[in-house]
């Protein structure tokens, strides 16, 4: 991401918030981030209680150390996603080589295969909701109707090559986004549950 002179005013106000202390700051954070970082915890660990426990793990340290967040850097959604995947595939990672140390089937090689496959699926459902809401809905058409480039590019108000970059390129991020699913699922726009 590119670097930023002036942060957004809410992320900006926030973080200072926190530094001071003020639990209702910690509510408000976790009121309009909670559901992100829920998601993104579940679709690393692909489990409910884990993903719970790693979305209080999360804002715990964001309470916790709350000038580790650098407003000018990049957005607060997006340290929260990062800080998220991080906290994620540390706790994928140990419970898998317990589970190894334990004699659990699998190999190192296929814990690390399967970490990275959660952390790259973690990162493409991030962008996907990240997108704005009418690429969302234009990838969604194209998606579940094959839409073709023409009218997306009438949606979305671009030419004709910028769809078709923009779809096939959104289409890749579904794809590797929701590749974990049962074969002929279909994707679960804004998130894993």
């Amino acid at each position: 991401m590119a670097h930023r002179d002036v942060p957004p005013r809410w992320d900006r106000k926030m973080q200072q918030r926190l530094a001071r202390g003020e639990a209702a700051a910690l509510g408000e954070l976790y009121d309009r981030f909670a559901s992100l970082v829920h998601g993104l915890a579940h679709r690393v660990v692909g489990d409910e209680h884990a993903a719970d426990a790693l979305t209080r793990d999360v804002f715990a340290h964001v309470w916790e150390h709350p000038d580790a967040y650098d407003p000018r850097r990049e957005p607060l959604r997006t340290w929260l996603a990062t800080l998220t995947s991080r906290l994620a595939v540390q706790r994928l990672r140990t419970t898998g080589t317990a589970a190894l140390a334990r004699g659990g089937p699998g190999t190192t090689e296929d814990l690390e295969r399967t970490v990275r496959h959660a952390s790259v699926a973690a990162r493409a459902d991030y962008i996907v909701q990240s997108m704005p809401a009418p690429l969302r809905a234009a990838l969604e058409l194209a998606y579940f109707q094959r839409r073709d480039y023409h009218q997306t590019a009438v949606d979305l108000g671009v030419t004709d090559d910028e769809a078709r970059r923009r779809l096939r390129l959104g289409l890749q991020l579904l794809a590797t986004a929701h590749d974990t699913e049962a074969p002929g699922a279909p994707p679960r726009i804004g998130g894993a549950a």
